[in-house]
């Protein structure tokens, strides 16, 4: 809880990640894996649920969320993963399992675990201080994420049109804010083995 807001982060892990050439989700990172670095850093900054968006199993993500202990009933499944991110966004928005008294969701990437956690609290704080608006946090004027939408916009998810997650925020536009920060991290993310092996260095940086 942030103020009087229930925060849920919805974790997209479900990509086949066919540019990394493995799964990138249980990669090592810190002390842990991709995955397990990014639950431990959304429960400290004191999200009140979190679900990972995972593929059909078996799948070594499944594996690793059994050997961190990540209950099976935070889990969403896509059956379709190669629809892309927006399929996974829609699951989640679909998915029966999320608390009654959440008010806020964090749509957060699953492979940008070099993200500050002062940012991540400082866009928590943001929307629970004007909770009618859509959040992006930015670096140099460009927005990035993770979102955090209210639940009037978040349930429009389930029957959205759009084609893709920018589509459905530009037709949000009105609602939509930036809270900046000084994150350099917010403009990369994990694509490749190069790009891991860059981000790689974030870990000294990164509480």
């Amino acid at each position: 809880m942030i103020g009087r807001r229930m925060f849920a982060i919805v974790i997209l892990a479900a990509g086949a990640s066919k540019r990394m050439g493995r799964p990138k989700m249980v990669l090592p990172w810190a002390d842990t894996t991709i995955v397990g670095h990014q639950i431990r850093q959304w429960i400290l900054c004191g999200a009140d649920q979190i679900a990972v968006v995972c593929p059909p199993g078996p799948h070594p993500l499944l594996d690793e969320l059994d050997r961190l202990g990540f209950p099976s009933e935070h889990r969403i499944t896509n059956p379709h993963p190669e629809n892309g991110m927006f399929s996974s966004i829609q699951e989640a928005a679909r998915w029966p399992g999320w608390h009654e008294n959440i008010s806020h969701w964090v749509i957060s990437l699953g492979d940008q675990p070099q993200l500050g956690r002062e940012t991540l609290v400082r866009l928590l704080q943001a929307a629970a201080r004007d909770p009618d608006q859509i959040w992006q946090p930015a670096w140099n004027q460009r927005p990035a994420h993770p979102v955090v939408l209210p639940a009037r916009a978040f349930h429009q998810l389930a029957r959205s049109p759009a084609i893709h997650f920018k589509s459905f925020l530009h037709s949000q536009a009105d609602a939509l804010r930036l809270c900046y920060c000084e994150d350099p991290g917010l403009a990369l993310d994990i694509d490749t083995p190069g790009d891991y092996e860059k981000l790689r260095s974030f870990q000294k940086k990164t509480p």
